[in-house]
């Protein structure tokens, strides 16, 4: 069976509690990432952003053109994660449950990568396509 750490993204910078949402939209952007995971200065994970959490303050911040909100006044707290010895099988039948697309990837309370939806399904049709050529 394929693993996380087969399949994750390790190359990804993530968002710190004190950003400014200017700050973290642009971040957000520039990583093609549809949300990212907030850490501490340890690598460990504190929170999840999102462009959805972003939209309401954008919005109400843009028309004001004022903004004080920083990435922990947006972030989801107690984000869920998995291990990177956890199977995509496994992940996938969290992804059924759950609602996040991207998953932190976090190994002794560290995070090491992400992982997003569209990785787990390719991971799964690779398995599928192997069934039908044995």
């Amino acid at each position: 069976m394929i693993l996380v750490r087969e399949i994750m993204s390790e190359h990804m910078t993530p968002l710190n509690e004190e950003m400014s949402l200017p700050q973290a939209v642009d971040h957000l952007l520039a990583s093609n990432m549809l949300g990212l995971p907030v850490t501490d200065g340890k690598k460990h994970v504190t929170g999840f952003l999102s462009e959805q959490d972003c939209i309401p303050y954008l919005l109400g911040d843009s028309y004001h053109c004022d903004s004080h909100v920083l990435v922990k006044d947006m972030m989801q707290r107690d984000p869920l994660t998995v291990k990177p010895t956890n199977t995509a099988l496994e992940l996938a039948q969290m992804m059924a449950i759950n609602k996040p697309k991207i998953y932190p990837v976090v190994e002794n309370g560290v995070l090491v990568g992400v992982v997003k939806r569209a990785q787990v399904m390719a991971a799964l049709n690779q398995q599928l396509k192997r069934c039908r050529v044995a």
